[in-house]
């Protein structure tokens, strides 16, 4: 199978990435690149937690659109194209309160001008917790 990325990236690469803004404020991390997907970690702590202790569906939103989103990007040449977020839902299906999540990012349709990404974050124990769906709009870069 050929890889999907534009060209060839790496862990570190990512994780410079995911260590600015708002993925590094949250901890986020990419821990596994393969052809056709990127799994990402982030803490649950007080951080990512809502005032009751529990994972907040926020922060589960952000971990799904940032590792879609950064995605997106390398699948497209980046000197000409930017992917962008347009659209994003999410289903909760069970909670986390401590440890890390893991989110595993992979396409469902990768267009010249829409790109769909299924991302499932699993707790610890690999229980499924949320399932989102991402759409990128792919831009021209001006």
């Amino acid at each position: 199978m050929s890889s999907i990325w534009f060209k060839e990236y790496n862990l570190d690469e990512l994780n410079v990435i995911f260590a600015k803004n708002m993925t590094g404020f949250l901890g986020i991390k990419a821990t596994e690149l393969t052809e056709n997907s990127i799994t990402a970690t982030m803490p649950v702590n007080e951080k990512t937690k809502q005032p009751f202790g529990l994972l907040h569906g926020g922060a589960s939103a952000v971990l799904a659109e940032s590792v879609g989103s950064i995605a997106s990007n390398m699948v497209v040449n980046d000197e000409k194209y930017m992917g962008v977020g347009l659209e994003i839902n999410a289903n909760h299906i069970r909670s986390a309160t401590d440890k890390e999540v893991t989110a595993i990012c992979s396409p469902l349709h990768i267009g010249a001008t829409t790109h769909v990404w299924d991302i499932r974050i699993n707790n610890h124990r690999g229980q499924l917790l949320c399932i989102s769906r991402l759409t990128v709009a792919i831009v021209p870069k001006r």
